[in-house]
């Protein structure tokens, strides 16, 4: 799982202001997406059947570019 831009505590977690400011600023830029996304996207990947491999999931807020 490749996540973008989550709403998780990142933001929080630098003990460099200026870092969490940055980080605060672009997770609102782009709408961090809720963690219960990706707890989705992973709950999909392993309930498929035996005969089905999901090798990437690349998943992101649809602002965000990168």
């Amino acid at each position: 799982i490749s996540p973008g831009a989550v709403a998780t505590e990142l933001p929080e977690a630098s003990s460099d202001e200026a870092t969490r400011k940055n980080l605060r600023e672009f997770y609102k830029s782009v709408l961090a997406i809720p963690a219960e996304s990706i707890a989705k996207a992973i709950a999909y990947a392993i309930e498929q059947p035996a005969d089905v491999e999901i090798d990437e999931i690349v998943i992101r807020p649809t602002a965000q570019d990168f």
